[in-house]
């Protein structure tokens, strides 16, 4: 009968590094599917602090799986689940980041359309300067009246519903793709 012996051999730290950082490259971030309100939203429902969840999935068109950061899953019907969902958000008021994050996704999209970009935000007001091509285009912002823009410093507010029709309100015009 034979054996057979194996060594093992050391591996040269260059390789072990350039294979690290292969590694590490193909490794690509993934975005969080979850909001923090999503996260809030579904701690209430199950009663757990918002950041012990990890994530959710539906299984079969059936069952929602919550998966908790601390390994744990927990089933639940998907109609029942998603009638709470929609009860929860109802009385859930938003919070303060919630808000600025909602209302900041929306001016991207808007400035994306009108191939605008914006200057730093005001959170605290939520307000900031909009510019093409590097020139000044106005202000916009959104308050308890809901979008507003003006073309200068100081002027009458001109108010819409959204901040794509606020941008269009100062005369703007959508970006045509190349």
């Amino acid at each position: 009968m034979t054996y057979e012996t194996l060594t093992q051999q050391a591996i040269p730290s260059s390789s072990v590094d350039e294979q690290a950082l292969a590694q590490a490259e193909a490794v690509a971030p993934t975005q969080d599917p979850l909001t923090r309100r999503d996260r809030r939203i579904i701690g209430e429902i199950i009663e757990v602090e918002p950041e012990s969840v990890r994530t959710i999935w539906i299984e079969g068109r059936i069952t929602v799986w919550v998966q908790l950061v601390g390994g744990g899953r927990l089933p639940f019907d998907r109609n029942w689940f998603a009638t709470r969902v929609a009860q929860v958000k109802a009385t859930l008021p938003e919070t303060p980041l919630e808000r600025n994050e909602r209302l900041s996704d929306d001016l991207e999209k808007a400035c994306t359309v009108f191939g605008l970009y914006h200057g730093e935000i005001d959170w605290l007001r939520f307000s900031t300067k909009l510019y093409q091509d590097g020139h000044f285009v106005g202000f916009v912002g959104c308050n308890q009246q809901g979008w507003y823009a003006r073309p200068r410093q100081y002027g009458v507010n001109r108010v819409a519903g959204s901040a794509k029709d606020v941008i269009a309100s100062l005369g703007v015009r959508a970006a045509v793709a190349a």
